[in-house]
């Protein structure tokens, strides 16, 4: 295939971090591609928590429909007391390097929801865990999301935002903390399925600009490839300070909206800010 004119590589509409019903979105796997295409979205990833087991049923549909489909994933990992997420871009998900990371990853979140419930009971909110069960697709992966999609339609917080910054990240009474997948595990994972590693939504972690230098350090090292310059989750400032990260370290950069629903996410499938043009796209990779 004849390589596209760098203009119209960047003109691709490509969305490369959503979520569906298999982790901790709102949609089945299916309805996210045809939101996507009714988006206009021309190059679609997605990449639930942990897990692959929507991206078959997402490829028959994108294919059925001529949209040209990455399968991916995004790995829990453990990095200076927070939990950092790695994206996976153009995976064989079947690989069992691959399968059995994510599943020993899995293993430990039936134990944290319970730890969450019962700290969320100490803080006086009554059956929680079966309220965020009552909200998860998937059981194996019940997450923070769900446990806060329940303290809202319970009437405690108006969005699942408050509920995270008042009840569910660290020093706040329903926080657990939990041992997730080493850097270098998650970034070797995905290597040995083929794919490309890509530090997700960078702005969003709780790290002082040390961590946060030491975190691309090993990420490059262990062999991670690219980054989120623009995210849902960044700012105008936020998209200009990644792309200088990529710039320095020479990461190829990524776009996506990290859409989880219409209701709880900040930007849609397709909608996000375009590449600084100066960036080499993630997805010249992918085609």
């Amino acid at each position: 295939m004849t390589p596209l004119p760098a203009a119209a590589l960047h003109a691709i509409n490509a969305d490369l971090h959503c979520h569906s019903t298999v982790s901790d979105g709102w949609l089945e796997p299916e309805a996210v591609v045809l939101r996507a295409l009714g988006n206009g979205v021309e190059l679609l990833a997605l990449t639930d928590h942990d897990e692959v087991g929507g991206i078959d049923a997402a490829a028959r549909v994108a294919a059925a429909h001529g949209l040209r489909f990455v399968p991916g994933v995004e790995i829990s990992v453990s990095f200076a007391g927070e939990t950092i997420h790695i994206v996976g871009l153009g995976i064989d998900h079947h690989h069992p390097a691959l399968s059995a990371g994510l599943a020993q990853v899995r293993e430990g979140r039936d134990a944290r929801a319970v730890r969450m419930g019962e700290a969320l009971e100490r803080a006086g909110i009554r059956d929680a865990l079966a309220g965020a069960r009552r909200f998860a697709r998937n059981p194996a992966l019940l997450s923070r999301a769900h446990f806060a999609r329940h303290l809202v339609a319970s009437g405690v917080m108006p969005d699942v935002r408050t509920v995270f910054d008042h009840y569910l990240v660290r020093g706040k009474p329903g926080f657990v903390d939990h041992q997730w997948a080493t850097l270098e595990q998650a970034v070797g994972w995905i290597r040995a399925a083929g794919g490309i590693a890509v530090v997700a939504h960078p702005a969003r972690y709780r790290l002082s600009a040390a961590d946060l230098v030491r975190l691309f350090d090993r990420f490059v090292a262990a062999g991670g490839e690219a980054v989120e310059v623009v995210s849902g989750a960044h700012t105008e400032d936020e998209m200009r300070r990644f792309a200088t990260v990529a710039r320095q370290r020479g990461l190829l950069a990524s776009r996506a909206s990290d859409f989880h629903g219409e209701k709880e996410s900040a930007v849609d499938l397709g909608r996000c800010n375009p590449l600084p043009p100066d960036l080499e796209p993630v997805w010249s990779r992918l085609l």
